[in-house]
This record gives C-alpha cells, sequence and structure tokens, in this order.
C-alpha cells in the first residue's frame, strides 16, 4: 500500500508544480520556444528548479541506497545514443512544438480542459500503443545480420 501512495503524492506534487509554473498552457511552451520572437524564458527556470530537485533526490537516493517502497533500484543499461533514441527524442520534440505540450502537463491539462485536449491525448497513446506494437513484432522476429555500428540495439 506504500508504493501506490508515494507514487499517487509525486504524481499530485508533479501535476501541482506543473500547474503552478504554468507549464499546462501551450502558449507558455511555445512562447519559450519562440526564441526569435517574444521569448519567454520562464520555463527555463522551470526546467533549472526540476534538475536541482531532481539531484537532491537522485544525492539522498544514492545515500539511502535502496529505495523509499523497498528493493533496489533498476540497473539501466548504457548503450549510448541509437537510432532509436535519436528518432523518439525528434518525434518528441516535433509534437512539442506544434503542440505545445509533451505527456506530463497534458495529463494534467486534462483536467482542466478535456474537450481540448482530448485528441492530443488520444493521439499520444496511440503513439505508444504503435511503439509497443512495433516493439513486440521486432522481438519475435529471428535476429538478422547486420553490421555492430548500424544495429539497432536496445
Amino acid at each position: 500500500m506504500r508504493r501506490p501512495l508515494i507514487a499517487f503524492a509525486a504524481g499530485l506534487l508533479f501535476g501541482g508544480g506543473l500547474l503552478l509554473s504554468d507549464m499546462v498552457d501551450p502558449a507558455k511552451v511555445l512562447g519559450f520556444l519562440n526564441i526569435a520572437g517574444h521569448w519567454d524564458p520562464s520555463l527555463a527556470f522551470v526546467m533549472a528548479g526540476g534538475v536541482l530537485v531532481a539531484a537532491a533526490g537522485f544525492a539522498y537516493g544514492r545515500r539511502r541506497g535502496r529505495p523509499l517502497t523497498g528493493g533496489s533500484f533498476p540497473v539501466l543499461r548504457r548503450s549510448g545514443i541509437t537510432l532509436r533514441l535519436a528518432g523518439g527524442a525528434a518525434i518528441f520534440g516535433i509534437g512539442w512544438g506544434m503542440a505545445g505540450l509533451c505527456p506530463g502537463p497534458a495529463i494534467t491539462a486534462l483536467a482542466l480542459d478535456p474537450l481540448a485536449l482530448w485528441p492530443f491525448v488520444i493521439a499520444m497513446f496511440a503513439g505508444i500503443w504503435i511503439v509497443r506494437l512495433l516493439d513486440a513484432a521486432r522481438q519475435s522476429q529471428p535476429p538478422t545480420l547486420s553490421m555492430p555500428a548500424v544495429q539497432n540495439r536496445r
């Protein structure tokens, strides 16, 4: 029961921060991305604050040695920059620039204006579903011979 409560509290804190900083307003985000016009630097301050909070959280977790909910921290593979990573980042950036929203603020803003945001959220979940479908299809196929430098590694 402790793990879902911590996750719920973290989600509330994140959503509250998005609301407080007005990052659920696409015009605010697009103002940050518009460096050639009337640039709004406030998102940079929000990001810097997020980095500071995350750094403190990582330092606390490293010092504590295990998650608050027990168990152990996952071991992440360091595979470098792959075609899949670069492609996903490009798609994310294009969508962010077009809509002025990314997944966290979109889901938070959905509670404020569901009629305006449902197409974005449905498209976002459709994209997630398509990627999972493609991953499942790719993993069920036998491995192919390819050059190691070109091979898409996970």
